[in-house]
């Protein structure tokens, strides 16, 4: 139940944040959906594949953690480097990019 719970929290938010990138309308509000709401939801979906492999004895596996370090890591970075190219290009006015 608590993974099946974790799933359903990860997906929903997973979707909250893919609904917010297709339909936020300027470059630096798009950057929330990607950075803020999709990466809580590939951690609750990390723990439920956690939980899950945990409880079938097998322990806790290297790749959930190894996963979880990588998207902790590379999500804000790419979202710095996105938003600093964006202030480079002047996006907030919406001319120049898409």
């Amino acid at each position: 139940m608590l993974t099946a719970l974790f799933l359903l929290i990860g997906a929903a938010f997973a979707l909250i944040g893919s609904v917010g990138l297709a339909r936020l309308p300027d470059l630096f509000m798009r950057l929330h959906g990607p950075t803020k709401a999709t990466t809580l939801g590939i951690g609750g979906i990390l723990i439920a594949s956690i939980l899950h492999f945990s409880d079938q004895g097998q322990g806790v596996s290297l790749h959930e953690i190894l996963i979880t370090l990588f998207v902790f890591t590379t999500a804000p970075i790419s979202a710095y480097l996105v938003a600093r190219t964006g202030l480079h290009l002047d996006a907030r006015n919406g001319d120049n990019v898409d």
